[in-house]
């Protein structure tokens, strides 16, 4: 299996709003992901299985977004992002998403979704290395999110990229009034920072060399 990342473009729309649906079944009022492409704070990246085609959808990715994605430094071995030109279509399988929101010099990350078939295998890792480089791209200086009280599994993830708990917000999600924790780093561009980042990138791109072939 190999993986290319690239901005979220209107033909992806569907793919997107399936695995969202599929990642967050719960979750209500879904998140409209045309009106997101239209808003000028937020930034999407989908990653792609280029072992895999989907039915041809026309690609519009947003004028500027493009270039600042190619210019990401990839996982070493791995060709994760595609370079300047994108074919106008494309038939590539999405197999999880992210976004993230820049104000000012803060980057928060809205979410990090996966096809249930391919959670579990280090690529939601994956996702987040990504939006951390992209929030880097974007010069922003530190990252927010929020997420379930009770997602200990994403919780540690996060952790162990530096995110701590800076905060509780009581009853956050509508679909079950449940708690969301505030969790954020310190400023990435310090060198700790650069350095753990290293060295977690290193140690994915070598779980991920010896995975097998999602079925």
């Amino acid at each position: 299996m190999t993986y290319s990342i690239r901005p979220m473009a209107q033909g992806d729309l569907a793919q997107v709003t399936g695995i969202d649906r599929e990642a967050f079944p719960t979750q209500w009022p879904p998140p409209n992901y045309r009106q997101e492409l239209q808003n000028k704070l937020a930034y999407y990246i989908v990653a792609c299985d280029d072992s895999r085609t989907m039915e041809a959808t026309e690609v519009k990715p947003r004028k500027g977004l493009l270039g600042l994605i190619s210019r990401i430094i990839p996982l070493y071995k791995r060709s994760l992002f595609l370079d300047a030109t994108l074919p106008e279509y494309t038939r590539q399988y999405i197999f999880g998403f992210s976004g993230i929101w820049v104000l000012v010099n803060e980057a928060h990350i809205t979410n990090i979704a996966l096809r249930l078939k391919y959670q579990g295998r280090g690529l939601g890792e994956l996702l987040l290395i990504a939006t951390i480089d992209l929030a880097q791209e974007l010069n922003a200086s530190t990252m927010t999110l929020e997420v379930r009280a009770s997602n200990y599994i994403a919780q540690n993830l996060y952790k162990k990229y530096g995110f701590t708990q800076v905060g509780l917000r009581r009853g956050y999600y509508l679909d079950s009034h449940e708690d969301a924790t505030i969790m954020s780093t310190e400023n990435i561009t310090t060198p700790s920072f650069q350095a753990r980042l290293k060295n977690l990138r290193e140690a994915l791109a070598r779980k991920l060399d010896n995975q097998v072939t999602i079925e």
